[in-house]
């Protein structure tokens, strides 16, 4: 039986969105509300400052990065060292970008939340191949995980104060939504995720101390313990994306002494390699 690793000492206040990418120097991930994107480089942690607000980032298939910051989107060189924001997308000082992900079609997703958490402030963008943005939902409070399943066919959302996990079908746009499980209160809040090879989900559980992993017909199969409660995201990583890298935050705790640390657990199953962003 696997246990959990702790890979890096509590670098983060708020660690959130760990992507692997295998042209990179290692696993990036953020500390959102200092506007830094993490990396890992051969046990040692770099920081690299992005914007007021570093929500989620996606290799680009051109060899740069897209980045999601407090506003709208960014884009960087693969060295993070030159970013260029694009236009902003609201000017609500109280509204702010959290999560996002890239489909299929190579299009990038971030949903956004008010800082107060307000009930349906937030929506979900998209950019576009063609650099213009769509509004795809509305009326979200936090919106967080997206992820594809391994057809691309199907795509889950989560907005954390549902305690759902929502799928969709996927065709070049979202439609058909529906519940697909939904996470007791007394277990957390759903937070992040990630989707396995096999089709499974594995969801960071905010305020739960773990990540569970559910197949893809909503059951429960694996329910992986961490030391810190306030868990909010997991990717696949290394060589043979088989490395469950699972981040976590300080917000909200008091003597967790892991809090804001990264970690590491080998399930025994692969993941997806991560979807890039395509610019035209």
């Amino acid at each position: 039986m696997s246990t959990v690793e702790q890979v890096t000492d509590p670098v983060a206040a708020h660690g959130e969105g760990p992507v692997w990418h295998a042209s990179w120097p290692g696993l990036r991930w953020v500390d959102m509300l200092a506007g830094d994107v993490l990396e890992l480089d051969a046990g040692q942690v770099r920081r690299h400052h992005v914007g007021t607000v570093a929500a989620a980032l996606r290799p680009r298939a051109d060899g740069g990065v897209v980045l999601a910051v407090e506003r709208g989107f960014a884009l960087a060189d693969a060295s993070l060292t030159e970013v260029q924001p694009l236009p902003e997308l609201w000017q609500d000082n109280d509204i702010r970008m959290n999560e996002g992900g890239c489909d299929p079609d190579g299009r990038f997703y971030c949903g956004s939340m008010s800082y107060r958490e307000e009930a349906g402030r937030g929506s979900l963008y998209r950019l576009n191949r063609d650099g213009s943005t769509e509004t795809v939902l509305t009326g979200v409070t936090i919106s967080n995980g997206l992820a594809w399943s391994p057809d691309g066919g199907t795509a889950y959302y989560i907005d954390t104060p549902t305690h759902r996990v929502d799928a969709f079908d996927y065709d070049g746009e979202l439609t058909g939504r529906r519940t697909l499980l939904e996470i007791p209160a007394e277990a957390g809040a759903p937070d992040g995720m990630t989707v396995d090879a096999d089709g499974r989900l594995w969801i960071a559980l905010w305020g739960g101390s773990a990540v569970r992993c559910y197949r893809p017909d909503g059951t429960l199969e694996d329910h992986v313990e961490l030391p810190a409660s306030q868990v909010t995201a997991c990717t696949f990583g290394g060589a043979d994306l088989d490395e469950l890298y699972i981040t976590t935050s300080q917000q909200g705790v008091d003597g967790q002494p892991e809090a804001g640390a990264l970690f590491r657990y080998r399930p025994g199953v692969r993941g997806l390699p991560v979807l890039p962003y395509r610019r035209d």
